[in-house]
């Protein structure tokens, strides 16, 4: 059977990347389950997909040294520091792009392949659960959490501010608008709730 990253649900395809599944992996000393022969012993019990972790993190590695050498052979400068006020801008930014992909609603077009909705939470946000196997597991894994988006995010973010730093500002303050609002939002719905009772 071929290795398919992707696998539709309940089809055979990542198997391999199943840790503590038998199917897709040999026992270890005692009977244990290897899962891909790597993760033995990892998780006991859950489901880890290291190899769509690795993945992941080669494409993001990859992508980000790609961009380094870009620079580096175009003989852009990079910036000698960052300004406290741009820093705060990236911040603010990173927080509410992060939000934006694994939170809100609108952008559940992105998240529907990789995951399934489990609930909805304040403001209009959803939870939802990674699905699948391998790949597409790693894949839901990242794209529902907002900790991990951010370093994906920020690191967008900075490779716009080295190349376009006034559009890259230019956004981030509009997402860092954003961010702004929904405190605003948070702090009247708060202080309408204590004035009623």
């Amino acid at each position: 059977m071929a290795f398919n990253p992707l696998p539709e649900e309940g089809k055979p395809g990542g198997m391999a990347d199943r840790v503590g599944s038998a199917a897709g992996g040999d026992r270890g000393p005692g009977g244990a389950e290897r899962g891909d022969g790597q993760a033995g012993g990892y998780a006991q019990g859950e489901e880890v997909p290291l190899r769509g972790y690795a993945v992941l993190a080669g494409t993001y590695a990859g992508a980000t040294a790609l961009f380094a050498l870009r620079v580096r052979r175009s003989g852009r400068t990079l910036p000698s520091r960052v300004p406290p006020w741009d820093l705060l801008l990236l911040g603010a930014a990173t927080y509410k792009a992060s939000r934006l992909l694994a939170k809100d609603k609108i952008t559940s077009l992105v998240r529907a392949p990789f995951t399934r909705r489990t609930g909805t939470i304040s403001a209009s946000e959803v939870m939802d659960e990674p699905r699948g196997h391998g790949l597409r597991r790693a894949t839901g894994e990242l794209l529902a959490c907002p900790f991990c988006l951010a370093a994906w995010a920020a690191t967008s973010l900075v490779c716009g501010y080295v190349v376009a730093p006034r559009a890259t500002r230019l956004v981030a303050g509009g997402l860092g608008a954003v961010t702004i609002s929904d405190w605003l939002q948070y702090a009247w719905s708060f202080t309408q709730e204590r004035a009623e009772g």
